[in-house]
């Protein structure tokens, strides 16, 4: 059995405009990578970390937390070191925090022999997820360990499904160079919506499920409608709106915010009309001022995977 191993842990996109807290994806063109090896000293120990400026204390940190977690309830008779190689910034909107939660876990099983299933992994992350957002969901976790769409039915308890991905779908991201905390953009929201509109929610993401196993791009197009969370968080990105009406444009079937932003994704039908959206985000965010980073990536249906 190997005693150390290297992963690289995705970046997702969680809530998909209509499955806010409930419903992500997996990218498979950007992420980090972590290495967790056994060692003879007991317990976390994070030993490296590049990339960022992220805390040591396995406590503190959300990689740490979640191998803690794990570690409590197997009780192996090693420790583990953790080196961590952060792509996806902090406060991004793409899963930076997942990432590290389920990139701890999933080597660390590894190297016990996958004692533990994926769902279980998930159970442990949350803990680590939790640091950051102050909330225990899933919506990230999920499709980083599963890949592809992934819908938490439950978190109490822990019940995630498997939702197929089109062959042709991609998702164009835009990252603006700025930091929304998870926290933060959690506190804007109302306790209380009306009636109508969580009705129209529960139209649009019913319908969206319904496409993805069916392949419908169309109705994709038609789904993808975030009337409670979107009016909220749009405010928090500069020029929001006119990224996501330069995306319709230029063939997107749906734009929305990734997470809890600052990262905007659309979503295409084909290769061709993501390139096509990337050049118009390009061309919005170019006259800002702000910088950013774009990425197009196809539907990530494998997830963390070993190196």
């Amino acid at each position: 059995m190997k005693n150390e191993i290297k992963i690289f842990s995705p970046a997702t996109v969680a809530n998909v405009a209509c499955g806010f807290d409930v419903f992500g994806f997996c990218l498979d063109s950007v992420g980090d990578e972590m290495v967790i090896r056994k060692t003879d000293k007991k317990g976390i120990h994070i030993t490296k970390i590049e990339g960022f400026d992220l805390p040591y204390e396995a406590e503190l940190n959300v990689a740490g937390v979640s191998a803690l977690a794990m570690y409590e309830d197997a009780k192996p008779d090693c420790g583990f070191e953790i080196e961590i190689y952060k792509h996806i910034k902090p406060g991004s909107g793409i899963g930076s925090s997942a990432a590290s939660a389920v990139g701890s876990v999933f080597g660390m099983n590894e190297l016990l022999g996958n004692p533990y299933s994926k769902t279980q992994l998930t159970k442990f992350a949350i803990k680590g997820e939790a640091l950051a957002s102050k909330c225990e969901h899933a919506d990230n976790l999920a499709p980083a360990i599963f890949g592809g769409f992934t819908l938490v039915r439950s978190v109490s308890p822990l019940e995630i499904l498997e939702i197929p991905s089109p062959n042709n779908l991609y998702a164009t991201i835009i990252h603006p160079q700025i930091e929304i905390k998870t926290s933060e953009a959690r506190a804007i929201l109302p306790n209380e919506v009306s009636l109508q509109h969580a009705i129209t929610q529960w139209g649009n993401f019913g319908s969206l499920i319904h496409a993805l196993h069916t392949s419908d791009y169309d109705l994709i197009r038609k789904s993808l409608q975030d009337v409670i969370v979107e009016p909220y968080r749009g405010k928090l990105i500069p020029h929001y709106n006119d990224v996501k009406k330069a995306t319709l444009e230029n063939g997107a079937l749906g734009a929305g915010i990734s997470g809890s932003g600052p990262s905007i994704f659309a979503l295409s039908h084909g290769l061709e009309n993501a390139n096509a959206v990337k050049q118009a985000m390009e061309q919005v965010y170019s006259k800002t001022g702000i910088s950013f980073e774009i990425h197009v990536s196809k539907i990530n249906t494998e997830g963390i995977k070993v190196l």
